[in-house]
């Protein structure tokens, strides 16, 4: 199996972060890419008409994207648990799933604001709005810490890369003192084996 990879992609760290979790991270071989919103790389585009990594090449020959697909791929290929497979479970991890992609996405925009965007061109305000998703996600997770207690699936991983990528993106902006809930359950599920390892070509 293949992974079109890049070390600072939160998509592609969620990937790892579930293969890891499923026993099958050494079984996944990582394939340099140069993922960019502007410069389209083609070589990640003749496989993934989006231009976007993760892109993942089974060894059946299959060709999944995105970081969802690609998660429930291995989780069913492990036999897993990272996908409850029914039932009240399902939908609160799937919704998990979607609040940290969704953190993710607003993310990526506002760093793709600071480093894509010219400079004169740059919108103070649609930065601010992006950072005010993930805030409000937050504050969200705050007032119910139950939605992230002593669960290991998509949900708690996406959530945990989320933050992962807040730490490395914006280290100002200080999220663990407006929500300590969710700072006290990052302290533990981030000294996870699958959170704290690296990952290089």
């Amino acid at each position: 199996m293949k992974i079109l990879f890049s070390p600072f992609s939160p998509y592609v760290r969620k990937c790892l972060v579930a293969a890891h979790e499923l026993g099958l991270n050494d079984k996944l071989q990582l394939l340099p890419s140069n993922a960019h919103p502007v410069n389209r790389d083609q070589e990640i585009i003749r496989d993934n008409p989006l231009g976007k990594v993760p892109t993942f090449h089974s060894d059946d020959g299959q060709v999944l994207y995105d970081s969802r697909v690609i998660c429930e791929y291995l989780n069913d290929l492990a036999r897993g648990s990272l996908f409850p497979a029914s039932g009240t479970a399902r939908w609160q991890a799937l919704t998990l799933q979607a609040l940290g992609d969704g953190m993710l996405d607003a993310a990526l925009l506002a760093r793709y604001e600071d480093v894509a965007r010219p400079e004169a061109l740059r919108w103070p305000e649609w930065r601010a709005a992006q950072l005010d998703k993930a805030e409000t996600a937050l504050a969200h997770l705050d007032a119910r810490p139950a939605l992230l207690a002593q669960r290991v699936d998509i949900g708690a991983i996406t959530v945990g890369c989320a933050l992962w990528y807040l730490d490395l993106r914006f280290a100002d902006f200080g999220w663990r003192d407006r929500h300590p809930q969710v700072a006290q359950w990052y302290a533990t599920f981030g000294q996870r084996p699958s959170m704290r390892a690296q990952w290089a070509l």
